[in-house]
Parts: C-alpha cells; structure tokens; sequence
C-alpha cells in the first residue's frame, strides 16, 4: 500500500503540476478573458500546491521511514524537500501578495521585475519553474 500510494502522490504532484503549468494555463489564457483565465489559473495553482504539501509532507516521510538517515545522502529526498520547499513559499508566502495586490492593481507593473503585481508574478512564476524542474529530475531519476 505506501509504495502503491507514494506512486500515486508523484504522479498527482509532479504531473498535475506539469499539466497545470505547461497545457492548462496556456490555453486558459488563449481561450478565454485574461482576467477569468487569471482567476482559473490561480485556483489550479492553489489545488496543486495544496498536492503537493500533502504529497510532499507524504514522501519526504516515505523515504526516511524507507533509507532511514540515509535518506539524507540520495538526491531524491533532496529533490523533494525543495519542492516541497517551493509550494510552501508560493503558497504561503508569495500568493497571498498577490491576492492582496491585484483590488489595488488595475494593470501589471511594467517589465520583468517593475514592482508590484508583475514581479510578484514573475517570482513566483521562476519558483514553480524551479519546482517543475525537480520534479522532472525526480521522475527522471526514479527506480520505480
């Protein structure tokens, strides 16, 4: 049963978060009214990271329940931390900025990083490209 469920939680994770991530919002945003594909978007962006902290929090667990302290020399436990690190950040951290912002926002700062809503975006938009990134070195590297 954990070998079964800790299966199923990478794939709900890491492939939820690549669906979200590289279709989903895509089309979203080519589909529909920037402002409802924003909305959208950010409550899949919620439900992922509320996956991934009981994923992650499941896994990290798994694999030290598993390899014992040992756990700590492999990659995998590491890769796991640190995204589970970056769904905390995102979620606890850098989405409730955002929220805050967007009634005071009407339009996104200029430039990559030009303050407000924009860098905010951006920010967190680098973090679960980081996430996504350990996540396709954690598929990679699995012996399932």
């Amino acid at each position: 049963m954990g070998n079964g469920l800790k299966n199923v939680l990478t794939t709900l994770w890491i492939g939820g978060m690549w669906i979200v991530g590289v279709i989903v919002t895509p089309a979203l945003f080519a589909s529909l009214d920037k402002a409802v594909a924003g909305m959208v978007a950010g409550k899949l962006f919620h439900a992922i990271g509320w996956i991934g902290i009981v994923a992650g929090i499941f896994l990290a667990i798994w694999w030290i329940w598993k390899d014992g302290l040992r756990a700590f020399q492999g990659l995998r436990l590491w890769l796991i931390l640190g995204m589970l690190l970056c769904t905390l950040v995102n979620q606890f951290a850098i989405f409730p900025m955002i929220a805050e912002l967007k009634p005071v926002v009407s339009n996104a700062a200029e430039g990559m990083f030009g303050g407000g809503l924009a860098q905010w975006h951006t920010i967190s938009s680098l973090i679960y490209l980081l996430q996504s990134v350990m996540g396709l070195a954690y598929v990679w590297k699995s012996d399932y």
